[in-house]
């Protein structure tokens, strides 16, 4: 894709990716797309809460 540069390491293999964001921003549901993915995959070792503990604990704190 125009606009994604690949940082590789001594043996060739990715390591970081830079984004040119005036050429991305064409595209601005792709680069939307990419940060969903990247902000699940940082997420998707936590924990999980029943809808219900969510409501709960929203009511609780009075934004419910």
């Amino acid at each position: 894709m125009r606009g994604i540069n690949y940082i590789t390491d001594p043996k060739n293999r990715k390591i970081a990716v830079q984004i040119d964001i005036k050429t991305i921003e064409k595209n601005r549901d792709k680069l939307e797309d990419l940060l969903d993915i990247i902000v699940a995959e940082s997420r998707k070792n936590e924990s999980s809460k029943s809808w219900e503990e969510v409501k709960k604990s929203l009511k609780e704190q009075g934004k419910l």
